[in-house]
């Protein structure tokens, strides 16, 4: 039987896969001698178990038992006892930090019959029946499901009646009060009494945990986060220790560096005479953490020593909770601290200069996802409009939108097309959705720790937290700011992230200036550069230096292709030819589709050469020395032509009026030849090249005629054809016959010696399965997983996304959309298949990648490991997969180190 308990001191951080991160921090804090309190952790093992079989797994109850009085030995006291009760908190933990897993559970043990004890040993009653209320408000909404806003009300209303400010100005008598109250809520809304007995208490917790992997917010967050859902999470049990039994005892969170900025200092949070929730749900405004110094020197000094201890192990920021029990530190939590994008850059820079990383671990350190994050733009400096209230600036960006005063009306209007910024006196769990719809979040509670801060920092949301100043008013679905300036719902307001401020109506924009470096506009080194630029180029520069998979852009026009080689482009891997015909030239598809006859058909060729030729001449001179692969034209011809419908009331109309309808006639009888039922299915890609006489081989001339004027102007073309849509060998055969035959004419009529490569894009199953004898013709490869995704699956993305989509990812099917990254277990296992075969008959067959997977991140480290030569991506995207394939590098250098050491 695998062991399912841990105690704390036993494990360490190496086993979050089992303990959850949580769980495996606290073992590694208690091995470093820091003061935690007693415990135990529930494997995620049990957690799975207890999924499958929807019971708890052998053996579960009996571990418990013998940890609990192991727990109650080093306490000194024992669940249950009347005279000096132990108390115990219940919380989550997964290996990765989850806003939407089950909310903490404190105080679990108190009954009618203990609540004496503990008032009699803290000498306390007010704390004793405010301790009691706290967790019956917490198990009633956490463990029974009864809603939240029931007990919220009764406590304001509480509150309202007895002219308190807070909770901790309400008296021993008033909690009596709301106890009573509290305990009817939850006898009304399940049927059944508050559970007195501890062990059943803590029972009912642990498996309130298990339930919450599955819970809606947990799932939305998995899913938006790609963390695998077989994971499971574990459960933390630890001895309560009190940061509300007055003002020498309190509660916190700390940083060991600035997670909003990566600046290095004191960063956090403190609450007096308060538990742990008060700070993270944002309910009181808290004091930074600074203040501690004056409120408790020693307890403040013995903290910081603890934060260095913890960065200088973890050799990273540590996110902290603790608690002060009458003047006692106590350590309740530390993890890697979540970051924004631009806190991630600094901090892994910061650590390798100070030596505690190198330069490759500080790559490894940061995603493509955060820098993505970086091109985020910025409001526009010197803008004299005021800000309406100034907040915390929770998490940097700049966030435009209309205010909504609710998640379900965030997710709405998000859906429907507009950008909103969502406004809550505070949020909790049950606002992610709203909160991932949100192009920015406003609290007017909670600090740089609350949980609005926490997840819109994880997901690299705009986010202004603690604006006190505004009466945030829910039910009539509006806030009132300072000077009485009102915003309803629907109005549009402007939030910065970076200073806090929140302003009315809509604030002009400008580029981030990570951009601007990537565009060349700054000067890493200068001195309009700051710190993040800075940093940014110094991990790129290091990424490109260690990465083999080669970045190049997809581009069509003279424009993406300046733009994609100043953003680091070694080259364009897809250039879309179908992008030239359309606009004033669709006239000329026109007239090649209606010729009747050969010369017609020619006469709408020539026409249309000299365009193309002009076309790629620019191409090439932007990509001077570096590969450009053109892609003869891929889509049906009828996205060339009107559609039917409109063409057919034309025609309708027109011969109504007895106006000259022929050209329409012929064009009407066209779309109709052309009419397919599935068209992306049917003529298209290299079937238009062997049905259409003279189409490719028109193409192939326009290129090469391009490439031989660059070189006779003494520039360095290295073109590339690539046929699409390729899915037997012959008829590549057929189209590379065709296409070689004009580049020599072209070569001897111009005396330039034309080297272009005849390549395929691998976009069918078939084609895959086949790549050994595709690989005798192609003389490279491109994977366009776009198409050998809809072919593989068999679905139309276009079609199925807004259809299905969703309730895969509810139901698991998907762990995240195909489209969004490599589906590895099919379309992966195709191109591994193409790579090995293709390679094994020509073994300097080029292999690269240009559908959207090529600016995934995971699915560029996916392409390093198969071996791939290169990813092209869209110019924007060119930075963040050079990152991730030097990331990729830098992975495979570090698993081969280990590896040796093994051996």
């Amino acid at each position: 039987m695998p062991k399912l308990v841990y105690d704390f001191a036993e494990g360490g951080k190496d086993l979050n896969d089992l303990l959850g991160g949580k769980g495996a921090n606290l073992a590694e804090m208690v091995s470093l001698g820091l003061p935690v309190p007693p415990g135990f952790t529930i494997t995620t093992e049990a957690c799975r178990a207890f999924l499958a079989a929807r019971r708890e797994p052998p053996g579960l109850r009996d571990a418990v038992g013998t940890h609990l009085a192991a727990l109650e030995e080093k306490a000194g006291r024992m669940l249950g006892e009347p005279g000096d009760p132990l108390l115990v908190s219940v919380r989550s933990g997964a290996k990765f930090s989850m806003p939407g897993m089950m909310d903490t559970v404190l105080n679990i043990g108190l009954n009618d019959a203990t609540l004496a004890g503990l008032a009699a040993r803290t000498a306390d009653a007010r704390f004793a029946w405010d301790s009691y209320r706290r967790l019956i408000q917490m198990f009633g909404k956490t463990v029974l499901g009864v809603a939240g806003e029931r007990f919220e009300e009764a406590l304001d209303k509480a509150k309202l009646h007895n002219g308190a400010a807070a909770d901790v100005d309400l008296g021993v008598k008033e909690l009596k009060v709301l106890v009573e109250e509290f305990k009817g809520i939850v006898l009304t809304a399940t049927g059944r009494p508050f559970p007195q007995d501890p062990r059943t208490q803590l029972d009912m917790a642990i498996r309130a945990v298990f339930d919450s992997w599955n819970g809606e917010r947990a799932r939305l967050y998995r899913r938006r986060e790609h963390i695998p859902e077989e994971l499971g999470t574990a459960v933390n049990v630890m001895a309560m220790v009190f940061g509300n039994l007055g003002a020498d005892s309190g509660t916190g969170v700390a940083f060991t560096r600035d997670p909003g900025t990566g600046h290095a200092g004191v960063y956090g949070d403190y609450l007096r005479n308060a538990q742990g929730e008060d700070v993270v749900s944002g309910t009181r405004n808290t004091v930074p953490l600074q203040e501690l110094e004056h409120i408790d020197k020693c307890s403040y000094d013995e903290l910081l020593q603890n934060m260095r201890k913890l960065e200088n192990h973890y050799r990273d920021l540590c996110d902290i909770e603790f608690t002060i029990e009458r003047g006692k530190l106590w350590m309740l939590q530390t993890r890697v601290g979540k970051r924004t994008a631009e806190a991630a850059f600094r901090i892994a820079v910061q650590l390798a200069d100070e030596g505690l990383i190198d330069i490759d671990e500080a790559v490894a350190r940061v995603g493509g996802d955060q820098l993505g994050r970086l091109a985020f733009p910025r409001f526009a400096a010197g803008s004299d409009t005021p800000p309406i209230a100034i907040g915390i600036a929770a998490s940097p960006g700049a966030a435009v939108g209309r205010a909504v005063f609710d998640s379900k009306t965030a997710v709405e209007r998000a859906r429907a097309g507009d950008r909103v910024v969502l406004v809550r006196r505070e949020t909790n769990p049950d606002d992610l959705g709203g909160m991932i719809a949100a192009a920015g979040i406003v609290t007017s509670r909670g600090g740089k720790t609350s949980h609005a801060a926490v997840v819109a920092r994880g997901m690299g949301t705009t986010c202004v937290c603690g604006v006190e100043s505004l009466d945030v008013d829910t039910e009539r679905r509006r806030f009132t700011a300072p000077g009485g300036v009102v915003v309803t719902e629907g109005d549009v307001i402007s939030v910065d992230g970076s200073n806090g401020a929140v302003y009315l109506g809509e604030l002009p924009v400008v580029q981030s200036p990570v951009v601007r470096y990537f565009e060349g506009e700054l000067d890493p080194r200068g001195p309009e550069a700051d710190e993040l630029v800075a940093a940014v180029h110094r991990i790129l520069s290091r990424a490109d230096a260690v990465r083999r998979l080669q970045v190049r852009a997809n581009a069509d026009t003279p424009q993406d292709a300046a733009r994609a080689r100043r953003f680091g482009a070694q080259g364009i891997g897809l250039c879309r030819t179908e992008h030239m015909f359309l606009g004033e030239r669709r006239e000329l598809v026109e007239r090649l589709i209606l010729a009747g006859a050969d010369a017609e058909r020619d006469e709408a060729l020539d026409a249309l050469l000299p365009l193309q030729r002009a076309d790629f001449a620019a191409i090439l001179a932007e990509m001077d020395g570096l590969p450009v692969t053109v892609r003869l034209l891929d889509p049906p011809l009828h996205e060339f032509l009107p559609d039917l419908t409109d063409l057919s009331v034309r025609v309708a109309l027109a011969g109504a009026r007895g106006e000259p309808v022929e050209h329409d006639r012929r064009l009407l009888a066209a779309v109709r030849r052309l009419h397919e039922q599935n068209p992306m299915l049917g003529l298209r890609g290299v079937r238009l090249g062997l049905v259409v006489p003279g189409l490719f081989t028109m193409q192939v001339r326009a290129f090469a005629e391009a490439a031989a004027e660059r070189a006779r102007a003494g520039g360095d073309p290295r073109g590339q054809i690539m046929i699409p849509l390729v899915g037997a060998a012959r008829e590549l055969e057929i189209v590379r016959a065709d296409a070689e035959r004009v580049l020599a004419d072209v070569a001897a009529r111009t005396g330039i010696a034309l080297d272009m490569p005849v390549g395929t894009m691998i976009e069918l199953p078939r084609a895959a399965l086949t790549a050994g004898r595709i690989a005798e013709v192609a003389q490279f490869f491109s994977f366009g997983t776009n198409d050998l995704t809809q072919t593989t699956w068999g679905f139309s993305r276009d079609d199925v996304e807004g259809e299905f989509f969703t309730v895969y990812l509810d139901k698991g099917v998907f762990g995240v959309s195909p489209f969004e990254a490599l589906d590895r277990d099919g379309v992966g296992r195709l191109i591994e298949i193409a790579a090995a075969e293709g390679r094994a008959r020509r073994p300097d067959l080029e292999l690269g990648v240009c559908g959207e997977h090529a600016g995934d991140p995971a699915s560029v480290r996916y392409f390093h490991r198969v071996g791939l030569d290169y990813v092209s991506c869209s110019p924007f995207r060119v930075p963040i997969a050079r990152l991730e394939a030097g990331r990729a590098a830098v992975r495979d250098a570090a698993e081969h180190a280990v590896e040796s050491d093994t051996r």
